[in-house]
């Protein structure tokens, strides 16, 4: 297994799919990750994950990046979009295709569902097509993980541990449409911007293991990772665009930074009159160590957010 190996200076980033406009839920990332960036005087970065061509909406990352200037953030260097970086990730799969770990599988989700057991995000995959040679885009290709525990210390989760085979199985690094997944496009993305550290929703928790079993594969290495609360509905649901998540309004950006602030456990003085007056508050008060030791945060109305247990 790869060192873990943190670049200096400290490099953050906040990486929104433009499937709809901002919302609370990814205001609290993009609050979390760039205090957190800003505390350890390091860069944060923005990064457009629009490699699923299904899931973009036209328009949304220009309206996102507009809302986050009207929120005051400020992002070093440009902006990276995923759906530029198709050379990349066909030789990021080439590297792994050499080595022997891709397999095509024509499994269709149905059979998957009828066959799999439920691991912990998901069926876990039973091996069905092992063996089978990668194609030329007629089927999916799975990765072959090892039988092998991945362990690493979360700086907000503590020690999280996880059996690859047995708890996540073979996952797919490219569908049969020719997309990359998300697992493989953010490995080779935080590589490529020099990423140290990761600060992002404890919703990708999960995903965390099977992002270091490809870089250990893919030779690269492996951030830091500090997993923030979910915000979750009424319902308890992580508030998204699939929830129909309402928008931040960006004329009006103070009472969402203050609630922001509130729900990563920060005291918020409520005294800042503008945009400017709340980010030096908010860089004063903020310490990783005031975050809440929790997975999802049920959202209360406006300025009266309470914890819920952990998911």
């Amino acid at each position: 297994m790869n060192t873990t190996s943190h670049p200096t200076p400290y490099r953050g980033r906040f990486a929104p799919t433009p499937s709809g406009p901002l919302h609370f839920g990814s205001l609290v990332a993009a609050l979390g990750s760039f205090l957190e960036a800003r505390a350890h005087d390091g860069a944060w970065l923005v990064r457009m994950e629009d490699v699923d061509p299904p899931r973009v909406v036209a328009g949304a990352a220009d309206d996102i990046l507009r809302t986050l200037e009207a929120f005051g953030f400020e992002w070093d260097g440009p902006v990276m979009r995923q759906s530029r970086r198709g050379d990349a990730y066909r030789d990021a799969l080439a590297r792994l295709d050499r080595t022997g770990l891709l397999y095509a599988c024509a499994c269709s989700r149905k059979r998957l569902g009828e066959s799999a057991r439920r691991g912990v995000d998901g069926p876990v995959y039973p091996g069905t097509c092992r063996g089978r040679r990668p194609g030329q885009g007629e089927a999916a290709l799975r990765l072959s993980v090892p039988d092998r525990r991945i362990v690493f210390e979360d700086a907000l989760q503590g020690r999280v541990a996880c059996d690859l085979a047995a708890e996540c199985g073979d996952f797919v690094v490219r569908r049969a449409d020719g997309v990359v997944s998300y697992q493989l496009a953010v490995v080779v993305d935080d590589a490529e911007q020099g990423i140290s550290h990761v600060a992002r929703g404890a919703d990708l928790l999960t995903s965390t293991p099977r992002q270091i079993i490809l870089q250990d594969y893919l030779d690269l290495p492996t951030p830091a990772y500090l997993h923030l609360p979910v915000a979750l509905d009424e319902r308890g649901d992580k508030l998204s665009k699939q929830t129909l998540a309402k928008r931040v309004d960006a004329r009006a950006p103070l009472p969402a930074l203050f609630d922001a602030l509130r729900f990563l456990g920060v005291p918020a003085d409520r005294s800042a009159g503008n945009v400017g007056e709340f980010w030096e508050m908010a860089a004063g008060a903020w310490s990783a160590d005031r975050l809440p030791r929790l997975r999802g945060k049920r959202l209360a109305p406006p300025s009266a957010c309470s914890p819920r247990a952990p998911a």
